[in-house]
């Protein structure tokens, strides 16, 4: 079976790789085009380019999948399939070619969470638990008929980070197992319904501001649903301080945002109902730290204010 793979992030790379493991051709990858990423903005490959590249993989990199030329190169490669990992929007020309269909893997349990950051609005709506599903594409984003379903847990001090790491690995297998059902002609796929749709928008820097009046299980939902990336934050003294794990205790607030406890090794903020513990930070410019190495660096006292 020749099999087109789509996809740009880290995230993607398991599946690829075991579409390879099996033997599948993969006559091309598609992935999105080089630019300036990072702090010093030096123009890189996608992680799937890279990975392609290193596995002598052919790699496209359209600017426009709409482009006529894009969908003539695609018909020339003959797919039978087209598998999409953390993509962009497929056009309906493109998505139509393979005789078999195309399929997406989305990192949730469809259709919960459909949109661009699933695994952040899991985490940070407070949910026991989180999965990946496949399905077929079609016109409107995220509702195409379901193939399959995978579960796993979420931990109460779980980030978005580590949720992102076990679902590329459980979606790898997932992938395999669509692949092998398409190929044997098994599939029996189902319609989403609709009324259990929620969005995952995706986030913007501005939407990451913690809100300090929110109870201590909101706050520690929203820092561990952001963390690593885009990252909650607040400012002290002017300045941005990033939040990336925390864990609740249980005493009372007296005041939300305000430092409850300083030591050489803790750091207790009050929210709008309870207290958490500050664990890893980072003051903007530095790098990020664990609360103790943080605390040796930086001067805060009890009694200042997060803001």
């Amino acid at each position: 079976m020749r099999i087109l793979f789509m996809g740009t992030p880290e995230f993607a790379v398991p599946s690829l790789r075991i579409l390879l493991d099996h033997s599948y051709e993969i006559p091309a990858a598609v992935t999105a085009p080089d630019k300036p990423r990072g702090r010093g903005q030096q123009v890189s490959f996608t992680s799937i380019k890279e990975f392609a590249l290193h596995h002598q993989i052919p790699v496209l990199q359209p600017e426009r999948l709409n482009d006529v030329a894009f969908t003539a190169e695609i018909q020339q490669l003959h797919p039978d399939l087209i598998v999409v990992v953390a993509f962009r929007i497929l056009p309906r020309e493109v998505y139509t070619i393979p005789k078999l269909g195309s399929f997406n893997l989305h990192a949730s349990l469809l259709p919960k969470y459909r949109g661009a950051a699933p695994i952040n609005w899991t985490i940070i709506h407070g949910e026991k638990e989180s999965g990946v599903t496949t399905f077929f594409l079609k016109d409107e984003v995220d509702t195409g008929s379901i193939l399959l379903q995978t579960r796993v847990p979420i931990g109460l001090n779980d980030t978005a980070g580590d949720l992102h790491d076990t679902l590329s690995v459980v979606g790898a297998e997932i992938v395999l197992q669509t692949v092998r059902l398409i190929e044997l002609g098994n599939v029996q796929p189902h319609r989403q319904d609709d009324s259990l749709a929620c969005p995952a928008p995706k986030i913007f820097k501005e939407d990451c501001r913690i809100d300090w009046t929110k109870p201590s299980q909101q706050v520690h939902n929203f820092i561990r649903g952001l963390s690593p990336h885009p990252s909650a934050w607040t400012t002290h003294m002017g300045k941005l301080i990033k939040v990336f794990r925390t864990r609740m205790v249980e005493r009372q607030s007296i005041q939300a945002g305000i430092v409850l406890n300083r030591t050489q090794n803790i750091l207790e903020v009050g929210t709008g109902s309870g207290v958490v513990s500050l664990l890893e930070i980072q003051q903007e410019g530095k790098r990020r730290l664990g609360i103790e190495e943080f605390l040796r660096g930086y001067p805060i006292e009890s009694g200042e204010m997060f803001m």
